[in-house]
C-alpha cells in the first residue's frame, strides 16, 4: 500500500525520558527551591508531566532537607518488646499491634538489644526451647540528624528496614522505618489496617477485646457496646466515636494513647492523615483488672 503523504517526511518518535523532557522544560535551572516547586507546577500546567508526576517531584525535592528525627516515631509511643517477656505476652502485643518487626530491650527500655521479627515467633512455637535472643536480628542505629536521602540508601544497601534514631546526647529518640521514609515521596501506604469500611467497622479479637473503626458513629458504638457515650461537654455532638475521643482528649490523638469514657478503654491504635483510623477497646473494669 503506497503512502497517502508521499512527500511528507516520517513522524520521529520521541525517545527523550520523562526527566529528559522536565530538564530541557525548566532550563534554565531554577534559582532557588520554590522557583524549582512552581516550575514543577508549570510543567504540570503545561502537560510536560501529570499531576501524580509532580506532587511525587515536589515530594523528593522537600525530602531532600529532612532527617530522621522529622518522620520517627517518637520513643514513649515505640512498641517494644521485653526480652524476659513470657511467649504468650509476646504473641499478644504481636496480634495486636499487627507489626512485622519490634526492637526488643533488656530491664530498661532505652537498651535496645536487637530486633525480633514477627515471623520468628512461628519458630519458638514450633521449638519452645529455642532462646529468643538466638531469633534477634542486629539493631542499626542512626542520629537524629540523619538526611532521609542517605537513610533511604542504607535502608535499600542492608536490607534493614527499621533503625533505632539516637539524639545528639546518644538516648534512644524514636525509631524510623523504610515505610516512613517513603511515604515522603509517594504519601500514606496502605497497610494491614486499611480495611474497607464496607467490611465492617467493629472486629472482636481474640482477647476479648475489640477493634474499632474511628469513623464508627457513636450511635453504633454505644449500642454495640451496651452503653452510653457522652463527652465533657453536654452540647457538643459528634458524628464518630473518633471525634468524640479526640474532643476528650483535647487534641489530635496519637498512636498509643488512651481514654476511658462510658465505661470503655479506647486505646489508640492506629492513625492517618490526622485523625483516628483504629482504636482498641475493652471494658474499663476488664483494662484495668488486666493492668
Amino acid at each position: 500500500m503506497s503512502d497517502p503523504h508521499p512527500g511528507r517526511p516520517p513522524e520521529k518518535e520521541d525517545k527523550r525520558t520523562f526527566l529528559q523532557k522536565v530538564a530541557e522544560f525548566i532550563h534554565p535551572g531554577p534559582d532557588s527551591l520554590q522557583e524549582l516547586i512552581e516550575t514543577l507546577a508549570e510543567a504540570e500546567d503545561n502537560e510536560v508531566i501529570g499531576p501524580e508526576s509532580r506532587v511525587m517531584l515536589e515530594r523528593v525535592i522537600r525530602m531532600a532537607d529532612m532527617t530522621a528525627g522529622d518522620v520517627m516515631v517518637a520513643a514513649p509511643r515505640m512498641d517494644l518488646i521485653n526480652i524476659d517477656a513470657p511467649y504468650d505476652e509476646l504473641l499478644h502485643l504481636v496480634i495486636n499491634t499487627a507489626h512485622s518487626r519490634f526492637p526488643v530491650y533488656q530491664e530498661r527500655r532505652d537498651n535496645i538489644i536487637g530486633i525480633l521479627l514477627a515471623k520468628d515467633l512461628l519458630k519458638l512455637q514450633r521449638a519452645p526451647e529455642l532462646n529468643i535472643r538466638a531469633l534477634l536480628r542486629p539493631a542499626v542505629f542512626v542520629p537524629e540528624s540523619k538526611g532521609l536521602n542517605d537513610l533511604l540508601r542504607e535502608f535499600r544497601g542492608n536490607r534493614n528496614h527499621l533503625a533505632i534514631v539516637i539524639d545528639e546526647f546518644g538516648r534512644m529518640a524514636g525509631l524510623v522505618t523504610i515505610e516512613d521514609v517513603l511515604e515522603q515521596i509517594v504519601g500514606e501506604i496502605e497497610d494491614e489496617f486499611d480495611i474497607p469500611e464496607e467490611d465492617g467497622d467493629i472486629f472482636g479479637l481474640a482477647d476479648r477485646t475489640y477493634r474499632v473503626s474511628g469513623d464508627t458513629s457513636v450511635e453504633r458504638v454505644a449500642e454495640a457496646f451496651e452503653t452510653h457515650l457522652q463527652g465533657s461537654d453536654p452540647h457538643a455532638s459528634f458524628d464518630t466515636i473518633g471525634g468524640l475521643i479526640a474532643h476528650e482528649m483535647g487534641h489530635v490523638p496519637r498512636r498509643g494513647e488512651d481514654l476511658q469514657l462510658g465505661g470503655l478503654h479506647f486505646v489508640v491504635l492506629h492513625t492517618k492523615g490526622g485523625a483516628v483510623r483504629w482504636f482498641k477497646v475493652s471494658r474499663a473494669e476488664a483494662a484495668g483488672a488486666g493492668g
